[in-house]
């Protein structure tokens, strides 16, 4: 999600601990009326009564947030067993119940059914769109909907404890398109108990930790002063995780124009995206190939 308007062009990361019971979209807003930014965006919807790791970009950094999204990401969340409800998760209304409560021999078990190139179906309540209409906004309307089962990969998924015989915490590591809750619902079904998330963290977003964040109160407590900026973390920072590759300046004016230039790309895959700086004054992406730079895109880091 991007959002444009009249005002400054700032370039960087401001990465939010959201808080419950604002849309990601709401935190867009803040932070665009706090910096007057003239372009700002998010990299990864969180629901709105979800917790944690948001990275907002601004100006030229928007530019990057198609690569922070395929990025993996990591959750934490409670699962409370015995209840499905029609949202997935705590805010919905409950439609089947069950007194079964499933051992964790058997949760660590079912796990393991969940790790790897896996299909899921998305929640009805879901920003997914259907014939040009998102499902939660059908599902509101009380259409039934089904949802085709789409592939994601998950990296890991552990029960870290279990608080009590209707509760247990658990931890996700995934990629693109992965939803927490849809988790939950189908770990709860395969439990023959039903389950549903009772709430959802993010911890960390590709380069992006919980570490890093800092929260709206922070930054509407700067707003209009000369240490806002100061927050503002480096465009790069988003791309920490791709390699780097080096150049000359006048290599770099090469690049800019959009030409192919050799550069110094040891201990980097033929065809693998990369990126590249100069003097701290621009940005390239591209991918090598046979030590050769390709540029695919340009940033201008001045403000």
């Amino acid at each position: 999600m991007v959002s444009k308007r009249k005002g400054k062009n700032i370039n960087g990361w401001i990465v939010i601990d959201k808080p419950a019971g604002i849309t990601s979209t709401g935190v867009v807003n803040k932070i665009k009326w706090a910096f007057n930014a003239k372009k700002v965006g998010h990299s990864g919807t969180l629901d709105p009564d979800a917790t944690g790791v948001l990275p907002i970009a601004l100006g030229e950094a928007t530019k990057t947030i198609p690569y922070i999204m395929d990025e993996l990401k990591s959750y934490q969340f409670c699962v409370k067993f015995g209840e499905a409800t029609d949202t997935d998760d705590a805010t919905g209304k409950i439609i089947q119940t069950s007194s079964k409560r499933p051992s964790d021999d058997k949760i660590s078990a079912m796990l393991q059914k969940y790790i790897g190139l896996i299909k899921q179906t998305p929640p009805n309540f879901s920003a997914i769109k259907i014939n040009g209409t998102r499902a939660y906004d059908l599902a509101r309307e009380g259409l039934e909907l089904k949802l085709n089962p789409r592939p994601i990969f998950v990296k890991d998924l552990k029960c870290l404890e279990r608080t009590d015989d209707e509760h247990a915490l658990f931890q996700l590591t995934c990629g693109k398109g992965g939803y927490v809750r849809s988790i939950a619902r189908d770990l709860g079904e395969d439990l023959n108990c039903y389950a549903h998330v009772k709430w959802l963290r993010r911890v960390w977003a590709g380069p992006f930790t919980i570490e890093s964040c800092i929260t709206i109160d922070q930054i509407q407590e700067l707003h209009k002063s000369s240490k806002l900026l100061q927050l503002l973390q480096p465009l790069e920072l988003g791309l920490q995780n791709l390699p780097f590759v080096r150049c000359s300046a006048k290599e770099f004016d090469d690049i800019a124009n959009g030409r192919a230039v050799k550069v110094n790309s040891n201990n980097i895959k033929p065809d693998e995206k990369c990126w590249i700086q100069c003097e701290g004054k621009a940005l390239a992406l591209g991918n090598t190939k046979e030590s050769v730079f390709y540029p695919s895109r340009v940033f201008n880091l001045g403000n």
